[in-house]
């Protein structure tokens, strides 16, 4: 038989939840309900959902902590988080990528692009989580554990910034535009600007310490990954652009 993704609706308006796991039925999925943080936690440890579509603003525990504690569980930091939310400005946005959420929607949305969404995280899930441990020169990422280190010293990276130097890192020396990020790292994110890969570069090369120069700006391009920075990396990590 056919395995149907399993969806974790976590969402405190009753009309919206219902409109939701109906056309979710309607369109091959499997929908599970729940209206606050406790509910969705007893869901999520009873069976493992495919997607969680979390709403924002959620009595008791906010959807944004709820994403946080989600992404630091083994079990489930794994699972595409999709953010609901009447939250429209890009700080918000920002912060709910910044969060773990894998991607981000405006209400109102249309049902059609909500199901798009959706498969377009569980088409993306698979192939960027296929490899454990990539290496780069000194700097080492194992994705099982989380743990990035340089020279082996140990570094903190944020849930984004993890995710994006892993892609960097699975795919080094190449030259990735900042739509290719977007779209690689973030999900088919074309509501966010593209200055949000440089916001999040920058942040990555901050963590990164003496690393941070091995992120490149190719200037008219986008961003590379090297294991042998240039010279004038430093002033490019030192600026941001």
């Amino acid at each position: 038989m056919k395995h149907l993704p399993r969806v974790l609706i976590v969402e405190d308006e009753p009309a919206i939840a219902e409109l939701i796991a109906v056309n979710l039925r309607h369109g091959g999925f499997v929908p599970v309900v729940a209206p606050d943080s406790v509910a969705a936690q007893r869901e999520l440890d009873a069976v493992l959902p495919d997607v969680i579509l979390l709403d924002w603003m959620l009595p008791g525990q906010s959807g944004l902590a709820l994403a946080r504690h989600w992404r630091k569980q083994a079990r489930s930091k794994s699972i595409p988080i999709l953010m609901l939310t009447a939250r429209g400005d890009e700080p918000d946005k920002v912060a709910g990528l910044d969060a773990g959420a894998d991607d981000y929607i405006t209400k109102p949305f249309s049902t059609q692009e909500l199901l798009a969404r959706i498969r377009a995280v569980l088409r993306r899930r698979a192939p960027e989580s296929v490899s454990d441990s990539v290496t780069v020169g000194e700097l080492v990422l194992d994705a099982a554990t989380h743990r990035i280190s340089f020279q082996n010293q140990e570094l903190k990276l944020g849930p984004t910034e993890f995710k994006l130097l892993n892609y960097l890192m699975k795919h080094a020396e190449r030259v990735h535009s900042r739509s290719a990020l977007l779209d690689k790292v973030w999900g088919d994110h074309v509501f966010i600007e593209e200055r949000t890969v440089d916001v999040h570069v920058k942040r990555l090369r901050e963590a990164l310490g003496g690393a941070g120069t091995m992120v490149e700006t190719v200037r008219g391009a986008g961003y590379r990954l090297t294991a042998q920075p240039a010279s004038s990396a430093a002033s490019f990590a030192a600026t941001g652009k």
